[in-house]
């Protein structure tokens, strides 16, 4: 079963944008990379003075051993972001209780 992945960035919603415009081929190479590992869907959400990271991966190993492996090229394009710190990724299994839509 899938595991739902949230990463929470301190970070102006503006500046990450910036950056992976600045840095489209290379935002968009990791993205490549992450489907080839268990990725299965992904997206940003912006809040106040953060950024959260919402994918569903195939499993908690996989995206971890991804999110290692890519520590190279993620790190430096979310700091040209103005991302504060490093992210903590949290895991979720999903409860199926009859009312999914």
């Amino acid at each position: 079963m899938s595991v739902l992945v949230v990463l929470q960035i301190h970070a102006d919603a503006e500046g990450i944008k910036r950056a992976t415009e600045e840095n489209r081929e290379a935002f968009l190479a990791i993205g490549e990379r992450a489907k080839g590992r268990g990725a299965i869907h992904h997206a940003f959400y912006a809040g106040d003075g953060e950024v959260l990271i919402v994918d569903e991966w195939d499993s908690a190993q996989s995206f971890q051993s991804f999110f290692q492996d890519e520590s190279a090229n993620i790190g430096p394009l979310m700091a040209a972001g103005g991302a504060q710190g490093e992210p903590e990724a949290r895991f979720y299994e999903a409860l199926s209780l009859g009312d999914e839509f």
